[in-house]
């Protein structure tokens, strides 16, 4: 990550602006909210989960070729360009169609690494970016080894899975960050018009392993009100997913601002919606930032920011983890791919009533919001859109449909709500996949307490999904998942639904849509 400039000093501020935000009463509902953006993901496989070893193996090599090449892999020094053999190797490899972009910049020849996944709509281009080069003081093994050395595990897990997305994927290793952005923004300029076009999505990772890691995610939306605005249209979709993850895993997430410190930059000058997540450079954790991660109040994120110790001593492996894990979640998403195809067991979008009970077992707590099958009502509370018209259709399951006049309105408040499928009988052989769409959306009054869980219940149970609030505001956004149940098949299965709003009190809101079981 390049240096902070003089009139850039807004990533603290935004943090402790959300972390101070979680005890506010919610602002009162608006208008109906804008429908879904483009970017939303369809029906999709889950991502696999990326071995953090693999990507410790990348660093070690890119330490290795530091030492070999005077201590550094910075723009015109051999060690750069070695670097560039070794990723455009592993990717050749396995079956990536590469390109070298050269450039020139302070009278050395820099060079860009591009790489594409053969197949995909080539007129719907996800694109994922880190930059590849240190400062002169040192390796540069957390800025920026952590983040390239995390999106090429995930494009070698991409060739791994056989992975066919519906969009076109490809990745990208940038020269000369340090220096201004020099690659990045060499390649954008040079792409003619219609070629930007195809771009809709730019995921950019700078530093995901800092040793006092934070958990930041770009703020595409301008959702915590700090700093110069928001994304072009479709950032918030790629915030909103990444923050999806976090929740999956119950990590809460602060939101950091398009500071133009990274490569992000020339895409959102370009009008490309852009996103991803950030551990941290040379700025302070706070006391309010430990509380919600731990770690050391009053140390830099990353104390070996631009120096000689920037080793790997200096990368938090549970960080670098959960922020690959991270990547490829949203990859998968926002490029899209259908589920094998296979004979249909069951398919329900809500249209028509296929009995559904609530509160099957006669232990709900909740007051109000409960599981309902009806027409959902788009609302948004402060700008922040908490329930969305159905996926598809005009039906779906939701917390309390209607909008309401005010906050609080129908949504899910006072405990538990439970909705569950009527008997659905599986088949005896082959491979069996539930998909669905869903969303959790709530305000900075919410806790992890709070969740949205399905789950297949047999004579065992398998889940297939579990999201947990989080003191941010989340906003509704349809994303959709597929799990494998097999373990269940030849038996007769309910689908159950539970959410809670289980803390203090706030807003939550949850849905769920197009349920269905393929058998492959």
């Amino acid at each position: 990550m390049r240096s902070r400039t003089p009139w850039i000093a807004v990533l603290a501020s935004a943090a402790v602006t959300l972390a101070t935000a979680t005890g506010a009463a919610p602002a009162p509902r608006s208008a109906p909210a804008p429908a879904p953006t483009a970017l939303a993901a369809p029906t999709v496989l889950a991502a696999p989960d990326i071995p953090v070893a693999n990507v410790q193996a990348h660093l070690n090599q890119f330490l290795s070729i530091a030492t070999a090449n005077g201590g550094n892999r910075a723009h015109g020094r051999p060690g750069y360009l070695a670097s560039v053999n070794y990723v455009k190797g592993r990717l050749d490899a396995a079956g990536y169609t590469t390109t070298v972009q050269s450039f020139t910049y302070n009278g050395a020849t820099g060079y860009n690494l591009i790489a594409d996944w053969p197949g995909g709509d080539p007129n719907a281009v996800v694109m994922t970016g880190a930059h590849l080069d240190s400062a002169t003081a040192g390796p540069g093994i957390n800025d920026n080894g952590t983040g390239s050395a995390a999106i090429l595990e995930v494009a070698l897990a991409v060739a791994r899975t056989g992975f066919s997305p519906d969009k076109h994927l490809r990745f990208a290793w940038w020269g000369a960050e340090e220096l201004g952005l020099r690659g990045s923004r060499h390649y954008v300029t040079a792409l003619p018009a219609a070629e930007r076009t195809k771009i809709k999505a730019y995921l950019n990772f700078d530093m995901v392993g800092s040793p006092n890691p934070g958990y930041f995610v770009y703020d595409g939306d301008n959702s915590d009100g700090v700093g110069a605005g928001p994304g072009p249209a479709g950032s918030a979709q790629i915030e909103q997913t990444l923050q999806a993850y976090f929740t999956s895993i119950g990590v809460p997430t602060r939101g950091t601002d398009f500071d133009g410190r990274s490569d992000y930059g020339p895409f959102i000058s370009a009008g490309i919606p852009a996103g991803g997540t950030f551990t941290g450079a040379e700025g302070t954790k706070t006391s309010a930032q430990v509380a919600l991660w731990g770690g050391t109040a009053g140390a830099a994120f990353d104390p070996c920011y631009h120096r000689a110790c920037d080793n790997l001593g200096n990368v938090n492996a549970t960080a670098l983890d959960r922020n690959t894990d991270a990547i490829a979640y949203t990859v998968w998403a926002l490029a899209g791919a259908a589920p094998p195809p296979g004979t249909t067991v069951h398919t329900d979008g809500f249209e028509t009533a296929t009995g559904w009970t609530v509160n099957p077992a006669g232990t709900d707590t909740a007051t109000s919001g409960r599981w309902e099958r009806g027409v959902p009502a788009a609302t948004s509370s402060g700008g922040v859109s908490t329930q969305l018209a159905a996926a598809t259709g005009s039906y779906a399951l939701v917390t309390g449909a209607a909008a309401g006049a005010a906050a609080g309105d129908n949504d899910l408040d006072g405990g538990v709500s439970t909705i569950q499928s009527g008997p659905i009988t599986l088949p005896a052989t082959g491979t069996l996949t539930l998909s669905l769409a869903a969303y959790l959306a709530h305000l900075t009054n919410a806790t992890s307490a709070d969740y949205l869980r399905v789950r297949v219940v047999g004579t065992s149970t398998v889940t297939a999904l579990n999201l947990t609030g989080a003191a941010v505001n989340r906003a509704a956004a349809w994303q959709t998942t597929s799990t494998d149940i097999t373990a269940l098949r030849g038996q007769t299965v309910r689908i159950v639904v539970d959410a809670a709003d289980a803390g203090t009190a706030s807003l939550v809101e949850a849905a769920v849509d197009d349920v269905r079981i393929v058998q492959s």
